[in-house]
């Protein structure tokens, strides 16, 4: 991670995504989606984002059990 990196909010991690804010609130719920909270904010660096999703953190398990078949 390039610490001169900005921090993003969620609009702008779902428009990188191209997903739905809600997405990624249930994510960081229910799949380790990286987030960093700021007092009561949450905030991201997209290149942990990148990598969570390169190493297949949105995909559901039914998915990714049927990649490895």
């Amino acid at each position: 991670m390039n610490e001169q990196e900005a921090w993003v909010d969620t609009e702008q991690v779902a428009a990188h995504l191209g997903i739905q804010k809600q997405s990624i609130y249930r994510w960081i719920e229910e799949k380790g989606f990286p987030a960093h909270h700021v007092g009561r904010l949450l905030r991201f660096k997209l290149s942990e984002v990148d990598e969570w999703v390169r190493k297949g953190g949105g995909v559901d398990n039914e998915a990714k059990h049927d990649q490895k078949h």
